[in-house]
């Protein structure tokens, strides 16, 4: 047995994946950081529409984060995970399994970020829409399946989906003006109907499903795209620090036990509790 628990975190090269890292790792985890982004040299198209491709480096990397969960007295394993490549989603779960000698905690927050996502509904291209679904839905319920059968025989895990509220209700405008695109909001709603029945097919098992709604998070790919403006403007928006704050709640609190297969909104939950001090800030 691992004298810590031990964490996977996807996409955990930058954002919410970061935060969430460091966060679990200053509550005692070793952290195994998953992504496609292993240097930060990695170059990769991360425009949201077709007709506006971004095919550039971003800052962040596993390298750097795992250096920072050591630098918080935790071990750091990192594995390259690649969401649109089954191969690599295999390979992946089985260096994650092996790094420390289990899994004990999943955090599904790797997401596909390229065309599609916020193409108008009549100009989506299909190709686009199926490599989404795949990267977002089939290739984290590849992870589950991988990973959580070890959690039920040791009777104890916990599996936490990052979904969002694209998921859960219509756009207020269309996607080049603030809103989001069909095919990212129901790849979402599909991966939000995960928890739930997991719930209903291992209640009395030890292991706990959540999804955890972020709420709009200013990342560095959204500013990349120029997106931050008008999001903010119309959703409002806080740190990665603050949906991080919540997995790390949602994955020591005793309390947590109410929200298993349910959907916790993060923004409000993290101010209820004043989990993250100083935010949100006065005024």
């Amino acid at each position: 047995m691992p004298d810590s628990q031990v964490a996977l975190v996807t996409g955990a090269s930058r954002g919410i994946g970061r935060a969430t890292s460091l966060a679990l790792a200053e509550a005692g985890f070793d952290v195994v950081v998953a992504a496609r982004t292993v240097t930060g040299s990695e170059v990769h198209n991360y425009g949201s529409s077709r007709d506006r491709p971004l095919e550039r480096a971003m800052p962040g990397s596993l390298e750097e984060t795992a250096e920072a969960i050591r630098e918080r007295g935790q071990r750091a394993a990192v594995v390259r995970l690649d969401l649109l490549d089954r191969g690599s989603v295999e390979e992946a779960a089985k260096a994650a399994s092996e790094a420390f000698g289990q899994i004990d905690l999943l955090v599904n927050n790797a997401v596909y970020q390229g065309p599609g996502t916020m193409d108008p509904v009549l100009e989506l291209e299909l190709d686009h829409v199926e490599t989404i679904y795949r990267a977002n839905v089939v290739h984290q319920l590849l992870l589950v399946q991988r990973l959580m059968p070890a959690m039920v025989e040791r009777g104890n895990g916990t599996i936490i989906n990052v979904v969002s509220a694209a998921g859960m209700s219509d756009p207020g405008l269309p996607p080049d003006a603030g809103g989001w695109g069909f095919a990212y909001g129901s790849s979402k709603a599909a991966l939000i109907r995960m928890s739930g029945c997991l719930l209903a097919e291992h209640r009395g098992s030890g292991v706990r499903f959540f999804n955890m709604e972020p709420g709009l998070i200013l990342t560095e790919s959204m500013k990349a795209q120029g997106l931050d403006e008008a999001l903010i403007k119309e959703y409002g928006g806080a740190p990665p620090i603050v949906p991080a704050a919540v997995i790390r709640w949602l994955a020591t609190a005793a309390e947590a036990e109410a929200w298993n297969g349910k959907v916790l909104h993060a923004q409000p939950h993290a101010k209820e509790l004043a989990l993250v001090p100083g935010w949100p800030p006065a005024g």
